[in-house]
């Protein structure tokens, strides 16, 4: 048969959905579609380009404008193409001089791509069209995206994406367009005008900053402003201030600006005298100077530290490690600073921190931190009554640009048996590790230079390993080969820290370095904002330290677009926890681990990216199907800290409030059954006893409808529970006014399931206990109605009955048709016959 033919139907059925009647059916990879940027509805142009060049046999660009920042999140893939040997044209042009010589550069690197640029001398060229070519297809999309960072992933832009047969007209004419242009005596090959360009592109850019430079703004205009977070964070702390309350959390992810809202907070606040407390002289160093930028010279600013004590100043800048000895206490009125800040709260239970809070009585203590929620048992929340000032996350700082967009990169490792280790097969198994070493060196270089970092003033690099050997060894390594490196531990000095950081981030220094090599330290607190490419060369042992260490690159820097990730991902079981990081869904549930690692790009907010290479996604997602994530320890930490964020007992609504662990999975271990269950073994303030029998009845409920698939029977539940004489032959109507697409099929279902004569196989008389109706009337039953006695069963159903509905109404309240079914949702083989049946049954009726 003619391919041709074969295809024409559906490209038809396309057009017609697209230009005469939407309601024509027909898969959406065949339609005309406007492609846009929204994240939050899972769309970005970016994610578009990946997969047409994913897929298909050859392809053609033609954009006036490409930058590093536009290219990096597709280089994964374009390494992949060029491994498959899927040839490329790129045609660019020297316009406006706005495209990137490093980006041109890179393309060109590629071996299966071909580079070009259109020299535009008087004529402009500003051609945005994107196609691809597989079989007798052609993929065209054609709009207004460049390849630039905010053109492909945030910012406003329409873009039509197409689909033809390569016989087509339009395909024809866009192709003979592209034809024209990169066979014009305009276009050059890059290699012949890159230097040039380069060189036209620098010259271009020293007249920017030459301009820039002759409008200084003076000290006296400049004023620092709040950000929006900064701003409603203020308005909060006042507000409690004014409430009576004493004491306040700031949650804020790692660079969006903790020490700057606490010193607009104190501004306003107007302190005679605070205290800062850090963990770090480098950190108490950082603070005052940035509290001197927002209150000004109209105060006096003191640091206190192991070598430095300026005392009796307006805000005092100390280390713990000073502030806890008694010298310092002693000499100190317990109600001398009518402010205390605390950085990095979450440390706030180790007894040097408890010794300075028992010690002073500040008028307000103020706790600042982007990880609270803490798996050692101290309770951070209650610490400072539950009082949160302000809380953002990774995502929202993202989303609000607060942040530098990270492309984050997941990439195969190189295993290798450390040498370190007693070797007993002598100079031979040394040698051949010696060899693996090597080659995992050159590995992590390749990969370093290929993906790059953002900026023209070369990589300023952390890298974080699992030990100070490993460390060392790294580096020694690395330098060998001609990077500039340099290991850093706890065991270093402040001063040999603060020196490294220095010559990582000074363009000026001969001895400047290209990475700091990290064991345990830089996770949290220092400001390195330079940083523009990370490392990470240790398993994943916690979602935690995994933001900690990515959040050391994404502070924003003057010449810094991004920042580049590297994560070299090993076989380890604890891989599953890097989508539970980068999507910032502490849910644990598997589905959502996997659809982040299919699609994590398009769910991601601003101009951020996640990719992974095949080798390091087959690790991941065997790492997800293996992991063990409804484990007792893991219930009882997220039950934990979810506990001390709220000061009481969670209710399973406010899991998803506070986006928290799935509850489902408290349903789903087997030891458990029901949250209530959960409650009864493991939470001592729980006082509701629960009989053996009601659990019973609660743990079929969840198991069957906690996660909301479908709501029939609760429906007719809780009618139950408020009017003991409903009869089977209202249940039809008050289905119905639920919005519940109601058969005969649908009731005789219901009665099975209600009255606990489904029930069939290994367990059957045990489930056939479970009655909430009788068989005959529909009536609620003498069995349920008496456990309805028992307030801390009925309060238990409630609670399952809010949580179930609320699941049902945002995840499967749009259905597929006249069925049960909502598509792209996961069902289990006994919810497919359900659904099955109930489709069946109308279709028959």
């Amino acid at each position: 048969m003619n391919t041709n033919q074969s295809e024409s139907p559906t490209i038809d059925a396309g057009l017609r959905h697209a230009f005469l009647n939407k309601e024509v059916s027909v898969n959406r990879e065949f339609y005309p579609s406007l492609l846009t940027n929204n994240f939050k509805k899972g769309k970005k142009v970016l994610t578009t380009l990946e997969k047409q060049l994913k897929e298909c046999d050859s392809f053609e660009f033609s954009v006036a404008f490409i930058t590093m920042s536009g290219i990096e999140p597709l280089l994964m893939t374009f390494k992949e193409l060029e491994r498959k040997n899927i040839p490329g044209r790129i045609l660019t042009t020297d316009y406006l001089t706005f495209s990137e010589p490093d980006a041109l550069a890179k393309l060109a690197s590629l071996k299966n791509l071909e580079v070009r640029m259109y020299v535009a001398e008087e004529d402009g060229f500003h051609t945005k069209g994107y196609i691809f070519h597989k079989d007798h297809e052609v993929r065209i999309i054609v709009g207004s995206s460049n390849m630039t960072m905010n053109a492909l992933t945030r910012s406003q832009e329409w873009n039509a994406g197409l689909l033809s047969l390569k016989e087509g007209a339009f395909a024809q004419e866009i192709s003979s367009q592209f034809e024209r242009l990169w066979h014009s005596n305009h276009s050059k090959n890059i290699e012949d005008v890159i230097d040039t360009y380069r060189q036209k592109y620098k010259l271009v850019q020293d007249q920017k900053r030459v301009a820039a430079s002759r409008y200084p703004i003076s000290p006296s205009e400049y004023v620092l402003s709040p950000n929006q977070m900064q701003v409603e964070f203020t308005k909060e702390l006042i507000r409690l201030r004014d409430a009576g309350e004493d004491r306040a959390l700031l949650i804020s992810a790692t660079g969006t600006g903790k020490t700057y809202a606490s010193a607009f907070g104190l501004r306003e606040l107007k302190p005679k005298k605070a205290l800062f407390l850090v963990h770090r002289e480098q950190i108490a160093k950082q603070a005052k100077e940035s509290y001197q930028r927002v209150l000004g010279p109209a105060h006096t600013y003191g640091l206190i530290s192991g070598n430095v004590h300026e005392y009796g100043k307006d805000y005092t800048f100390a280390t713990v490690q000073t502030a806890s000895k008694d010298s310092f206490l002693d000499s100190t009125k317990p109600d001398e600073f009518d402010v205390v800040v605390i950085d990095e709260v979450h440390r706030a239970g180790a007894n040097s921190y408890q010794k300075i809070m028992n010690k002073l009585k500040p008028k307000f203590w103020l706790g600042m931190s982007a990880s609270p929620d803490r798996n050692d048992g101290f309770d951070i929340y209650s610490l400072f009554d539950h009082n949160i000032a302000s809380e953002i996350r990774l995502q929202q700082a993202l989303e609000e640009d607060y942040l530098a967009p990270f492309h984050y990169f997941g990439l195969s490792d190189l295993s290798i048996e450390s040498n370190e280790k007693e070797n007993k097969t002598g100079n031979l198994q040394a040698k051949f590790d010696q060899i693996e070493f090597e080659q995992r060196i050159n590995h992590i270089m390749e990969q370093a230079k290929y993906y790059g970092h953002s900026g023209t003033n070369g990589v300023k690099g952390l890298i974080f390993v699992s030990s100070k050997d490993e460390a060392k060894r790294l580096s020694e390594g690395f330098n060998r080969k001609g990077w500039k490196t340099l290991p850093l531990s706890g065991d270093d000095s402040q001063q040999k820290r603060e020196e490294a950081i220095d010559r990582l981030v000074s363009d000026d220094r001969s001895d400047r370095l290209d990475y700091l090599i990290t064991v345990d330290i830089f996770n949290e607190g220092v400001d390195i904002p330079e940083i523009n490419q990370v490392i990470m060369l240790r398993p994943t042992q916690s979602a935690i330290v995994f933001i900690q260490q990515l959040g050391r690159g994404l502070r924003k820097a003057k010449g810094k677009e991004f920042v580049v990730v590297l994560d070299f991902i090993g076989n380890y079981e604890s891989n599953y926890l890097i989508p539970v990081a980068l999507s910032g869904d502490s849910s644990y549930n598997k589905d959502n681990m996997r659809r982040f690692i299919q699609e994590g790009a398009n769910s991601l907010p601003g101009m951020s990216s996640v990719h992974f290479d095949e080798v390091a996604r087959s690790r991941i997602y065997a790492a997800v199907d293996q992991a063990k994530t409804n484990t007792i320890s893991l219930l009882k930490e997220a039950y934990a800290q979810l506990k001390y964020k709220l000061g009481r007992i969670p209710d399973l609504v406010d899991y998803d409030r506070f986006e928290s662990i799935d509850p489902n999975l408290f349903f789903n271990n087997k030891s458990l059954g029901s949250y209530p269950a959960f409650l009864m073994k493991y939470e001592k303030e729980f006082t509701s006893r629960l009989s053996e029998l009601e659990l019973e009845y609660l743990k079929f409920l969840s198991v069957k409808f906690g996660a909301g698939k479908w709501i029939d029977e609760l429906i007719i539940i809780q009618a139950l529970i408020n009017d003991g004489g409903l009869v089977i032959d209202q249940w039809k109507d008050l289905l119905i006014k639920n919005d519940i697409l109601v058969t005969e099929y649908t009731i005789q279902v219901l009665k099975s399931s209600l009255s606990g004569n489904y029930a069939a196989g290994t367990g059957a008389e045990k489930m056939k206990r479970i009655q909430f109706v009788e068989e005959e009337t529909g009536r609620i039953s003498f069995q349920f109605q008496k456990m309805l006695e028992n307030r801390a069963f009925k309060q238990s159903l409630t609670n399952l009955f809010k949580f179930s509905l609320n699941r049902n109404k945002r995840n499967y309240s749009e259905r597929y048709k006249e069925t049960k079914f909502k598509l792209y949702s996961k069902y289990t083989y006994e919810e497919v016959c359900r659904c099955s049946w109930f489709y069946k049954s109308t279709q028959n009726g």
